[in-house]
């Protein structure tokens, strides 16, 4: 007698040497169906007509999907609140209950444990340490720290802090920050810690516009006089800069042309993690803005 599936749970595996019974093509149906919701669901979210909506004749002409298909998909989609649909104009919007899951998944994200393991392989691919480090005015917080034991340790510490000004992560955060932090920045002073410590405020302000242009920062022994490193910035789901991560080396090394290499690579990765976060952060390049050394 064949074993079916009960209330009580899944149906027994099929004996040693038999062979498993092929997929339902319901089971198919389903899968496809929820794939083609999920679309329908991906292309309101990306086509919202600056929160107005989308059509319900666009969704099934750029979907490829008859109207009434369309229509059959989204309704488990506006039980949920998945989406809504407008009762004067008939178009599709996000609902609460997009907002809810969106919610729901920002609360358990944590800096530390979604940067961990780009941290690591960023190290791992550098062969030089790396940071993490987040804003704390008029300076920045090492949070996490990755090293290669075979090298020449930093000196910074996990939980020490550092001036902004004269280090790659804090100007990777100052970059993207609103003027009047950068200008807190200026005021609390700018002292020299090396001999190559940007103290002037109008090269600092420079200085910040070519990081937004080419999407990483560089500090070229401006707090270590034996250390450069490259930095780029880490945004979260608002959009806002709150972090940087960085990677750091002695000058031996860490020449000006594998800085120059490192950057985009430490760029990526400050991508990668920021859209972890929930953020729809675009590369520098974008912008049309040509990067600069």
């Amino acid at each position: 007698m064949t074993e079916k599936a009960t209330d009580d749970g899944p149906a027994p595996a099929a004996p040693a040497g038999r062979k498993a019974a092929p997929a339902v093509p319901g089971d198919r149906n389903q899968s496809s169906s929820l794939r083609r919701a999920l679309a329908v669901l991906g292309h309101v979210r990306d086509h919202a007509n600056g929160g107005r909506g989308v059509p319900l004749g666009q969704l099934a002409e750029e979907l490829g999907l008859n109207k009434s298909t369309v229509l059959r998909l989204t309704g488990p989609l506006l039980d949920e609140h998945l989406l809504d649909r407008d009762r004067e104009t008939g178009w599709f919007r996000l609902g609460h209950g997009a907002l809810r899951l969106g919610q729901a998944y920002l609360s358990t994200l944590d800096l530390r444990s979604v940067a961990a393991e780009h941290l690591r392989r960023l190290q791992r691919e550098a062969g030089e340490t790396v940071h993490l480090t987040v804003w704390e005015s008029p300076g920045i917080v090492y949070v996490d720290k990755v090293e290669d034991e075979t090298n020449v340790r930093m000196a910074s510490r996990v939980g020490s802090r550092a001036p902004a000004y004269c280090t790659a992560t804090g100007k990777a955060i100052l970059a993207w920050l609103p003027d009047t932090e950068v200008e807190a920045v200026v005021d609390a002073g700018l002292r020299p810690v090396t001999a190559w410590t940007i103290s002037d405020a109008e090269r600092l302000r420079a200085d910040l516009g070519r990081i937004r242009a080419r999407g990483y920062s560089i500090d070229d022994r401006e707090n270590e006089p034996e250390v450069r490193c490259v930095a780029a910035p880490i945004f979260d789901h608002t959009g806002e800069v709150t972090a940087a991560l960085s990677v750091s080396g002695l000058i031996s090394r860490m020449t000006a042309a594998r800085v120059r290499n490192l950057g985009p690579v430490v760029a990526q990765v400050g991508l990668r993690i920021s859209r972890e976060l929930g953020s729809d952060r675009q590369p520098a390049e974008s912008t049309g803005r040509p990067p600069k050394a």
